[in-house]
């Protein structure tokens, strides 16, 4: 590997964020990442051990594109070309049929995952052109394929990402950047299980798991997979 490759992490300070983080610092990644929440950042930054040339951590909203714009040539401008974009940010919220998603949750769905993902992925691009090689990584969800009832919003914005990736990976090709879209089915945090007390959890899929999938599609190793929409749900 280059020395001190360079990776942008929106949503860094979530359940997968912070475990995939770790394992970037260890390949000697030089990290940029977003925040929403000021305590979680101060125990990240506390966590990743990383000196103020390594690391930039930045409050950010990932629907915002011109809050994205600016962190974007900020990290450019501090580290060089990027080689690894990964947007994280996301979340889920579901009972309701289509007829009854109201425009404030179906907004709410579409600006946490296809917007944020839409958005930092395509002010990404430009700085990552000028690297010897890049890797996209986005998540999608395993609704966005069998599409449960009760979460439209969800299923759209999720399939929206997958769209992005597919068009990505065209768009790229003739470029050393692969883009892929990994599928988790229900994560299991802390969050996800306030959320559905009741569920059997067993078998969700862990952080770790998920995060070590996205690490190995952040390498250069990974150069032949492309456009690939990749399931990280087991056997659920």
């Amino acid at each position: 590997m280059h020395e001190s490759p360079v990776a942008v992490v929106t949503g860094g300070t979530g359940a997968l964020g912070k475990t995939l983080l770790p394992l970037l610092v260890r390949r000697n990644f030089k990290l940029a990442v977003t925040y929403l929440i000021p305590e979680e950042a101060t125990a990240l930054e506390d966590s990743l051990g990383l000196d103020e040339s390594q690391l930039l951590l930045r409050r950010v909203n990932a629907s915002d594109a011109d809050a994205v714009n600016s962190f974007m040539q900020e990290a450019a401008d501090m580290f060089g070309p990027f080689n690894v974009t990964a947007a994280l940010v996301g979340g889920w919220a579901g009972g309701r049929m289509v007829d009854e998603t109201d425009d404030v949750r179906f907004d709410r769905m579409i600006d946490l995952n296809l917007r944020s993902a839409f958005y930092t992925i395509r002010a990404a691009i430009p700085h990552m052109r000028d690297a010897d090689w890049g890797r996209i990584i986005a998540i999608g969800s395993r609704a966005s394929i069998d599409t449960p009832a009760g979460q439209a919003a969800f299923n759209i914005a999720k399939a929206g990402v997958v769209a992005l990736i597919k068009s990505l990976a065209v768009e790229l090709d003739d470029t050393p950047i692969t883009a892929n879209v990994v599928l988790p089915s229900v994560i299991d945090t802390k969050a996800t299980r306030d959320a559905l007390p009741y569920a059997d959890y067993v078998k969700w899929p862990k952080p770790a798991e998920i995060a070590s999938v996205i690490d190995f599609l952040a390498s250069e190793d990974a150069q032949v997979i492309n456009g690939a929409a990749i399931p990280v749900h087991g056997q659920t």
